[in-house]
C-alpha cells in the first residue's frame, strides 16, 4: 500500500490557487496547484529532454549564456547544467520565491543542488519581461519550462509567452544559431508555424517510449540567408 502524502509547504497564489509541495518516500515529491498535479519527481523525462535539447550544442562554448523560464523542481535546470561548461551563466526566471526556497531546501537532493550551483542566478521575475528588456543577442539558449505550454487556444499574436510578438522578442534576444526550447502538454501546429514565421528552424520532439508523451519544441534561430 502506498504511503500517504505529507504536505511540506503550501501557499496561495494570486491567480492559480493553492500551491503545495508534498513528499511520500525518499525522492518522491509532488507539486500540486489546486486539485491538479503540476509536477511529479518520478515523471520528468520531458523536462530533462527539454534541458538537453536546448543546450546540446553549448558544451564546448567558452562562456554560454542561458535563460530558463520556470524553476519547478529544478529538473530542467539540472539537465541544462549537465550540458554546459563550468564557465557558463544561467539565469532562471521564477515568479514564486517559495518555489526557489523549495529547490534550495527539501528538493535540493533531487538535482544535486542545481539551484545553488555557482553558474546559476535565480531572478524572481516574469521571464517574458526579462526577454523584452534583454539586449539583442544576449543568450545562446532560451528555455521555457512553464505550467501551461502553447496550445490551440493560445492567442496567436498577443499571448505574452507563445504569441507571435513574444516569439519575435525571443528571436531577437538569441544569438544567431541560438535555440529556443519550449515544453508543452501536446503538439501545436499553430505555435510551430509562428516559430517558423519568426525565423526559426523547428522540430517537435516527443521524449520517451510508450505512455503519455509531452511535446518539446526545439527552434534554432536561422542566420541571414538561411
Amino acid at each position: 500500500m502506498a504511503k500517504p502524502w505529507q504536505v511540506l509547504d503550501r501557499f496561495e497564489t494570486d491567480d492559480e490557487g493553492v500551491l503545495e509541495l508534498r513528499k511520500r518516500d525518499e525522492g518522491d515529491f509532488l507539486i500540486t496547484v489546486g486539485s491538479q498535479i503540476l509536477m511529479n519527481s518520478r515523471a520528468q523525462r520531458s523536462e530533462m529532454a527539454l534541458g538537453r535539447f536546448g543546450c546540446r550544442k553549448l558544451k564546448n562554448e567558452l562562456t554560454p549564456r542561458v535563460l530558463i523560464g520556470g524553476l519547478g523542481m529544478a529538473i530542467t535546470l539540472r539537465a541544462v547544467l549537465d550540458e554546459l561548461p563550468m564557465t557558463a551563466e544561467v539565469v532562471v526566471a521564477e515568479l514564486n520565491p517559495r518555489i526557489h526556497q523549495w529547490c534550495l531546501g527539501p528538493l535540493a537532493d533531487l538535482t544535486d543542488g542545481a539551484t545553488a550551483d555557482p553558474r546559476v542566478t535565480v531572478e524572481i521575475a516574469d521571464v517574458a519581461e526579462l526577454v523584452r528588456r534583454s539586449a539583442p543577442g544576449s543568450f545562446d539558449a532560451i528555455i521555457y519550462d512553464l505550467y501551461r505550454g502553447p496550445h490551440p487556444k493560445t492567442d496567436a499574436r498577443n499571448d505574452p509567452l507563445y504569441g507571435s510578438i513574444a516569439i519575435r522578442q525571443c528571436q531577437a534576444a538569441l544569438k544567431n544559431g541560438g535555440v529556443f526550447s519550449v515544453w508543452g502538454e501536446n503538439p501545436d501546429t499553430g505555435f510551430e508555424a509562428r516559430l517558423r514565421s519568426a525565423g526559426f528552424a523547428v522540430r517537435c520532439e516527443r521524449p520517451g517510449k510508450g505512455g503519455y508523451r509531452h511535446a518539446v519544441w526545439v527552434a534554432e534561430k536561422l542566420t541571414a540567408g538561411n
